[in-house]
């Protein structure tokens, strides 16, 4: 099967098949030739140098990537060439080494992904609650399943529990790491604008723990802060963006088979922890 019948077949799969639009959706052949033999898929959160030349050892010429491949919303190239960024050529150049076609799977995996009772949910935070063990205890949309109500536990052994799973370096604390944890809610992106709306959710839903992709020090922050100083249920735990949407990618094994109709070598490679941590023991 041609790469590029895989890629419309796993577009199909998705429940953004019927209605994302090709000429405005992300999703696109960032690099390759889509018109060869799939000799192997590798999924990942992005498709970075180790990434290409993993896929390359696995005899795989398929990455489907979760984000961007050249650091940029759309992945636009054109002033990477005009400058010769160093970077740029090198990565360009591995990748013709290695004949690789990297496809970006992002609109359609948070469409949603089918599930056996015929709905759908998305793809990503579902393979972020299987690989965590949280799946059954989803509440509300399960469509968007960002809100879980766990047993009850404390931030010190979601963040163990996560960086055991997940394989990462370490995760970042606002607040008492003891603090008792029953309700868990990913955020999405804490960047600024809107974040009064997170506020309130926290308070009128009684949020114990938020699980931020992005986090910056204001707003949700300094909230999360305050409250933990009054003595109030309230703490931030965050791995980072890729770090927490890297499971999604590694869940889709479970159905590429079924999507693409065939039995395609597929592996996952983590693109590793963005992260390293230094901290002082004195």
């Amino acid at each position: 099967m041609q790469i590029i019948e895989v890629i419309n077949r796993m577009k199909a799969y998705h429940k953004g098949g019927e209605d994302i639009r090709e000429e405005t959706t992300r999703d696109k052949i960032l690099y390759g030739n889509p018109y060869q033999e799939c000799t192997g898929i590798v999924t990942t959160c992005w498709a970075n140098i180790d990434v290409i030349k993993k896929a390359h050892e696995l005899g795989a010429n398929l990455i489907i990537c979760h984000e961007a491949l050249f650091w940029n919303h759309g992945d636009h190239t054109e002033w990477l060439l005009e400058q010769k960024n160093a970077t740029f050529l090198e990565k360009k150049a591995l990748l013709d080494q290695t004949d690789i076609v990297v496809w970006r799977d992002h609109d359609y995996i948070h469409s949603g992904i089918p599930m056996a009772d015929g709905t759908y949910t998305d793809g990503i935070f579902y393979g972020f609650a299987k690989l965590i063990g949280w799946d059954h205890y989803i509440v509300g949309n399960v469509e968007q399943p960002l809100m879980y109500e766990i047993p009850e536990t404390t931030v010190q052994a979601v963040a163990q529990l996560m960086m055991d799973k997940f394989h990462l370096n370490g995760a970042k604390v606002l607040g008492n790491p003891n603090t008792k944890v029953k309700r868990v809610y990913i955020p999405a992106h804490i960047m600024g604008p809107g974040d009064s709306d997170v506020i309130t959710k926290v308070d009128a839903e009684n949020i114990d723990l938020l699980l931020p992709l992005e986090l910056i020090d204001y707003t949700v922050s300094e909230y999360i802060r305050d409250s933990g100083l009054l003595g109030k249920n309230k703490a931030i735990l965050t791995v980072g963006h890729f770090n927490a949407e890297e499971p999604g990618m590694e869940y889709m094994l479970n159905y590429i088979p079924e999507a693409v109709g065939e039995n395609i070598p597929c592996h996952f490679v983590q693109s590793g922890d963005n992260y390293e941590y230094y901290v002082d023991h004195q």
